[in-house]
């Protein structure tokens, strides 16, 4: 199967921005989906609305596009009835973090077996350009038009501090990172989060003087460093990459079938 049968070629063109990052986001997932062989029947997509949320409609896959910030608690709701299937939720700042916060970190805390992917490009695309959780101090926005003063979460280490039993950063600019860490992701049992910095040209970029999408695409070449690495050097100001947990935990679903099964051996 080649990765772009993956695809819903007949919702093309699609619908973001020129030089937006979640193209690439799509094509590196479909790469790794088709690298990892699995039978399409055995996946779901489920997103919530956003610039994001639209990777669901574009995967030829079981997906369901539902309310903003709900995707992670409509997720768990379908790998507790299926949980042979492998959950895949893309999401953007608002959908993981903001409204979606609470359903997040739960999700990492319980542990069950679902990838998230949180889409980092900084501001709330779709809507018209206003400042999100991921934001950062300094930034433009139109609901912040003289510089946001609220400090960024880090995806890293909320993850990690909920729970989360595997933990990745990558961006655009490192493709085929983006698509094994996206492929270990999906392959480990547990809550998983892959965190991709993803440029957004027209509302971040063009408020904030970031430049158009090579410009952006350059920062995270040079703005960015594999973690562990010689050039990982402490107070460089480069953004850390790499996989930052991998462990094995108990997994939510398996636990809740522990659970029937000693209710009903003691009925």
């Amino acid at each position: 199967m080649a990765y772009d049968d993956y695809i819903r070629k007949r919702f093309f063109p699609h619908i973001w921005c020129p030089g937006c990052g979640h193209g690439i986001v799509l094509n590196a997932l479909t790469r790794s989906l088709d690298s990892l062989g699995f039978d399409k029947n055995e996946m779901v997509m489920v997103s919530g609305i956003g610039c994001s949320a639209r990777i669901s409609g574009y995967v030829d896959l079981h997906s369901m596009h539902t309310i903003h910030g709900r995707a992670l608690a409509f997720a768990t709701g379908i790998k507790l009835s299926r949980p042979e299937l492998k959950l895949i939720v893309p999401m953007g700042d608002g959908d993981a973090l903001a409204i979606g916060g609470n359903h997040f970190i739960h999700a990492a805390r319980r542990n069950i077996d679902i990838t998230a992917i949180v889409i980092n490009n900084r501001i709330y695309g779709m809507t018209g350009g206003q400042y999100s959780p991921l934001s950062g101090v300094g930034v433009r926005a139109t609901t912040a038009p003289y510089s946001n003063i609220d400090p960024a979460f880090d995806v890293v280490e909320m993850a990690t501090a909920a729970g989360a039993t595997f933990v990745a950063r990558t961006t655009t600019y490192h493709v085929r990172e983006m698509s094994k860490f996206f492929q270990k992701a999906i392959l480990h049992k547990g809550f998983s989060v892959v965190e991709v910095l993803s440029q957004c040209p027209t509302n971040f970029g063009r408020r904030n003087k970031a430049g158009d999408a090579v410009h952006m695409m350059e920062s995270y070449k040079n703005g960015t460093v594999v973690a562990g690495s010689a050039d990982d050097v402490p107070g460089s100001g480069k953004i850390r990459r790499g996989v930052f947990v991998e462990k094995t935990a108990p997994e939510y679903c398996d636990e809740y079938a522990r659970i029937i099964r000693v209710a009903r051996k003691g009925a």
